[in-house]
């Protein structure tokens, strides 16, 4: 169990840096990195992954013009299938299996739902929808907590629970039991990304569409 529980691994100005944030700094570097030198060696693949992810927000959404929502998305969409993936790695732990991490990224998504519904309704009529009629409000301010909380724990008990069965097993059998077990974590790390994609998704559509 402490091999997945974030530890704190040293200071800076008092501030302890836990596993979490250095494996969340592994990640934003690989992806980073990764970026740079696909543009500069193969940007026909980098076409190909914001089509992949352009086409993934598109089967969710019902609105036309799905791009201004891809920044948002897309972003939310390679971190986490990052986050999920990089536990493999020995020294680093997946940054999802802190549950900080995930409550994070659903306020962000939180926050970009309502952004985007007024931005595209405008800050009256979208409360005037929100709130219509005035008897649900408080309804519908408990789902769009609870729903907000489900993504969080969705994305959190799912790869806690891949890196538990991981850590169980290797430390039964060290050496090649645990392999089965890494390659369904990868999968189930790239399945938690496209779920918390599209759930985003859906939230928005259903924020900026006309009721």
């Amino acid at each position: 169990m402490e091999a997945i529980t974030p530890q704190i691994v040293f200071y800076i100005l008092g501030i302890p840096i836990s596993s979490t944030v250095i494996s969340t700094w592994a990640a934003m570097v690989l992806i980073i990195a990764s970026a740079l030198l696909i543009s500069k060696f193969s940007p026909a693949a980098l076409d190909m992954i914001g089509e992949t992810l352009t086409g993934i927000i598109s089967s969710v959404m019902s609105v036309q013009n799905t791009d201004t929502y891809l920044p948002l998305l897309g972003a939310l969409a390679i971190f986490i299938a990052v986050s999920n993936s990089i536990g493999i790695v020995p020294i680093l732990t997946a940054p999802t299996s802190d549950i900080n991490t995930p409550i994070a990224l659903s306020l962000a998504v939180f926050f970009g739902v309502h952004f985007y519904g007024v931005q595209q309704k405008g800050l009256v009529n979208y409360f005037k929808g929100f709130a219509s009629p005035i008897f649900l409000l408080p309804f519908e301010i408990i789902g769009q907590v609870s729903r907000t909380l489900s993504l969080s724990l969705r994305l959190f008990g799912n790869i806690i629970s891949g890196e538990l069965i991981s850590a169980i097993v290797f430390g039964l059998v060290p050496l090649i039991a645990p392999l089965p077990f890494v390659g369904l974590s990868l999968f189930l790390g790239i399945l938690q990304a496209y779920v918390f994609t599209a759930l985003s998704s859906l939230y928005i559509d259903l924020a900026v569409s006309a009721k």
